[in-house]
């Protein structure tokens, strides 16, 4: 039952209820003679679900808006570290800078803050499983030992072409069209942010940009060689921050999208994102001190 003023009555406080003795105050308008001031509470009507048919024009808008979320914050990201760094001059820094003075404190709000970077991933697994394509279907499934070997064997032969990539770019070390890391002094501790940021990005990256993308693009009937440099190209975006050095960037993109496009095993290029990763952390904070 609810309660229901009368006409020319002020509403009464939310939660409130008069009491048997109460009376309304003699300036109020007088209640008419059949009026009712309780009443039954009424049902609330759910709002109705109508399935929407799936169509090819509403998976591309669904392809491109999830683009937009998951690649648009990392691609200002990129453009903004590089336009500061062209003014500047400053190095890149892969490692957060919150609280300097208080590292352990540091370590952990860069862990927090870098979470957001993988809140898409939920979102689009979802969204495959909608039509059919579950994770199990990606091969996001227990790693057996080929997938292990696969996965270090693509890091492995990314890290020897960025090698030959980085020799070619040597000329280019005191300039200000490359970006790169400098040397870190931190604790050996700072590598769990590392080993973090590592398995986050290669979630994210790999789950958006190969096992999402490349998915929708087979569904709508893209050819593989098209997708694969949509692929690419959109993975090399986000990369801009390195400047001339997103070149180094693209060996790796190839390997594990062609990976992804000839197994469709994701559990692989997210291994061998992950150990790509980690590896320049590990000899950044442990080897180049």
């Amino acid at each position: 039952m609810v309660w229901r003023p009368a006409p020319g009555w002020p509403d009464c406080p939310p939660g409130w209820y008069p009491p048997e003795d109460w009376q309304p105050p003699p300036e109020w308008p007088p209640a008419p003679a059949d009026w009712v001031f309780w009443q039954p509470a009424r049902a609330r009507v759910p709002t109705p679900v109508v399935p929407a048919e799936l169509t090819r024009q509403g998976l591309v808008r669904e392809t491109r808006f999830v683009m937009i979320a998951a690649l648009f914050p990392w691609i200002v990201s990129a453009v903004v570290i590089l336009g500061v760094h062209l003014d500047l001059g400053n190095s890149l820094s892969q490692l957060p800078t919150f609280t300097p003075k208080q590292p352990v404190l540091n370590v952990l709000l860069g862990l927090l803050s870098y979470l957001p970077t993988a809140a898409v991933v939920p979102l689009v697994l979802l969204l495959l499983a909608r039509t059919g394509q579950p994770p199990a279907s990606l091969g996001l499934t227990r790693l057996s030992w080929p997938d292990f070997g696969s996965g270090v064997g693509l890091a492995a032969a990314a890290f020897g072409c960025e090698l030959v990539v980085a020799v070619l770019l040597a000329p280019l070390n005191h300039s200000r069209l490359l970006n790169q890391a400098g040397v870190l002094h931190v604790p050996a501790y700072y590598l769990i942010f590392g080993l973090s940021q590592s398995l986050i990005t290669a979630v994210a990256e790999e789950v958006s940009v190969n096992g999402y993308l490349l998915t929708r693009l087979d569904q709508l009937g893209w050819s593989p060689g098209k997708a694969f440099w949509l692929s690419l190209a959109l993975r090399t975006s986000y990369h801009l921050y390195y400047g001339v050095g997103v070149l180094l960037t693209i060996p790796f993109g190839y390997f594990v999208t062609r990976s992804f496009q000839k197994h469709r095993k994701l559990s692989r290029p997210i291994l061998a994102h992950f150990l790509f990763d980690a590896t320049a952390f590990l000899i950044a904070i442990l080897v180049l001190r």
